[in-house]
């Protein structure tokens, strides 16, 4: 079983930025993608941008020069550091995980979602 806490959504003013957190904790053997999802009002679910475990990123065009994603293997955490927001950025912003345990001897691969957080962008 593995937990997943986000945090360090908010308000914020257009042109501000804001760094997101997500930590995952439990049977977790390695991890290799660690991914931000937003979902907007009225919208589907978009991946905003993912690392893999070899540190290579990939962004949204949306975001693209704003955003910086992150991770620190030695705390199973991803960063989303949001600069220069916008309007448009407001959303609920997920994390998510691809991740390997052991289980009864077996290897099994599985993925996570973190809980949501809460990101609005308004003057």
């Amino acid at each position: 079983q593995v937990q997943m806490v986000e945090s360090g959504g908010g308000l914020v003013q257009p042109g501000g930025s804001l760094r997101l957190s997500c930590a995952a904790s439990g049977s977790i053997f390695s991890i290799n993608a660690m991914s931000w999802y937003r979902q907007g009002p009225g919208k589907q679910r978009e991946l905003v941008a993912t690392i893999t475990s070899s540190d290579t990123s990939n962004y949204a065009d949306s975001v693209k020069g704003r955003f910086t994603i992150s991770r620190d293997n030695a705390k199973n955490t991803v960063y989303l550091q949001m600069n220069s927001l916008k309007p448009e950025d407001t959303a609920v912003y997920y994390c998510n995980i691809i991740w390997r345990g052991v289980f009864s001897g077996r290897i099994t691969d599985a993925t996570s979602w973190g809980q949501g957080t809460q990101v609005t962008v308004s003057s």
